[in-house]
């Protein structure tokens, strides 16, 4: 199968070509830097920004939902949601 944006640079705007499964942890940070979180089961997300020096708390997150955010750390301690990804 042809892929035809293959020679366009990849963007942090542009559609995400890989979705890795997220395992919230209060120390490990993630292992890339996403473009943002797909988050399957909702609830509570538990999240450090790529350049952030501290946690924000996204709450009621619905199942479904793409969060337009860089994290750099999603933490096991106050995420409830379930069934996150991380998209690059």
């Amino acid at each position: 199968m042809a892929d035809n944006f293959a020679n366009r640079a990849d963007h942090v705007s542009a559609p995400a070509s890989q979705a890795v499964t997220v395992v919230p942890s209060d120390t490990a940070a993630l292992a890339d830097i996403p473009k943002a979180l797909f988050v399957g089961t909702g609830g509570t997300v538990t999240m450090r920004g790529a350049v952030g020096n501290a946690d924000t708390v996204w709450k009621n997150v619905p199942s479904g939902t793409i969060l337009p955010f860089r994290a750099r750390y999603v933490r096991a301690t106050g995420t409830s949601a379930a069934d996150i990804l991380a998209l690059y």
